[in-house]
């Protein structure tokens, strides 16, 4: 009967210590994905700008002006995202540095260390994980916003090309000599 109890308890820490490990192994993924979105981002913002300033270039002065404003959401969501990759690095719970100190110990104890590891480990990275989500929300926001006034202007000054008045052309003819 005793030994029944104790393999239950076994089984209860080998569940908490499975359970712990996979939270932090998605944090880390999640993580990870993020930095890849960013990543995505900052590249699609490169690469967006100088289509957008190219495509304004010989527009009205007033919306060559007003360009200046999605460059600045542009170029601050960009610092942003990149602020992301400067970001410390997550720590992934149990070290192997301990496995020297480990190999003493009981299963049970092993147990109940991994657990504790898993659980520093998940409220340290947390800190990391809020604010580089911060940075990333913000990061997204000021490329939408940016992207919506882009289109807009480049919307506004189509229309306003269209709306210029017709060209007048003289026809000079060439004279007989």
């Amino acid at each position: 009967m005793e030994s029944n109890v104790k393999a239950e308890d076994l089984r209860h820490l080998e569940f908490l210590a499975l359970n712990s490990k996979e939270i932090v192994e998605k944090q880390v993924d999640s993580y990870r994905q993020q930095h890849s979105y960013a990543g995505t981002i900052i590249g699609f913002t490169v690469l967006f700008i100088p289509f957008f300033l190219n495509s304004i270039d010989g527009s009205n002065e007033t919306i060559q002006l007003i360009t200046i404003v999605p460059i600045v959401l542009f170029i601050s969501s960009i610092l942003l995202m990149l602020s992301i990759f400067r970001g410390k690095p997550l720590d992934q719970a149990l070290s192997t540095e301990k496995f020297d100190t480990l190999m003493i110990k009981t299963y049970k104890e092993i147990l109940v260390y991994e657990i504790g590891a898993n659980t520093v480990s998940y409220t340290r990275n947390n800190a990391v994980t809020r604010k580089g989500n911060k940075r990333y929300t913000l990061g997204v926001g000021l490329t939408t916003i940016a992207i919506l006034i882009a289109i807009v202007l480049l919307l506004i000054s189509s229309f306003m090309a269209i709306e210029k008045g017709p060209t007048k052309v003289q026809v000079v003819s060439p004279t007989a000599r």
